[in-house]
């Protein structure tokens, strides 16, 4: 779905542990990381394609994780020229994605995580990372955004991670 301005609805979503981490994947045959996100589909709500991407993509369902926020607005950043795609509806432009963020806690073991779960994966790896090396990895036109969605989101995690006293 791509609105009058050309951006494509899209949902992100952020996963961590019980220790405060996030779950970053690498795209298939690439050296580029990035948090699972995926389009909304038509008639679908920003929540059912959360989860509907949250299984295609890592393989998780909805009793593995607890949903604790999502950000208020859309978040939006435009594609480099070269990687936009004309739609299928000629009369629409395509510059960019408008993404709903969501932040999930990892109720189940992390042994759920599955990325081979659709018949086109789009990751071959993930590890469980820092918030500051999302940002130091992903792709530079992605960067604004995740700084957003994090600074909106991470905050919510507070009293819900596990704390070592050594």
């Amino acid at each position: 779905m791509i609105d009058r301005e050309g951006y494509r609805s899209n949902v992100g979503i952020i996963i961590f542990n019980p220790d405060g981490q996030l779950l970053w994947a690498r795209r298939i045959g690439e050296n580029a990381w990035q948090f699972p996100q995926g389009g909304i589909k038509p008639k679908e709500t920003p929540e059912q394609a959360l989860f509907r991407e949250l299984g295609e993509e890592v393989g998780l369902q909805d009793t593995d994780v607890e949903l604790v926020a999502s950000t208020q607005d859309w978040l939006r950043y435009e594609l480099p020229r070269r990687m936009r795609r004309q739609p299928q509806d000629a009369n629409t432009t395509f510059i960019g994605q408008k993404q709903r963020w969501f932040l999930l806690r990892l109720l189940s073991s992390e042994r759920s995580v599955c990325l081979d779960n659709s018949k086109s994966p789009e990751f071959d790896y993930w590890r469980w990372v820092s918030p500051q090396v999302t940002l130091d990895e992903v792709v530079d036109f992605k960067r604004d955004v995740y700084q957003q969605a994090l600074q909106e989101l991470i905050p919510l995690m507070e009293g819900q991670i596990s704390t070592s006293d050594g």
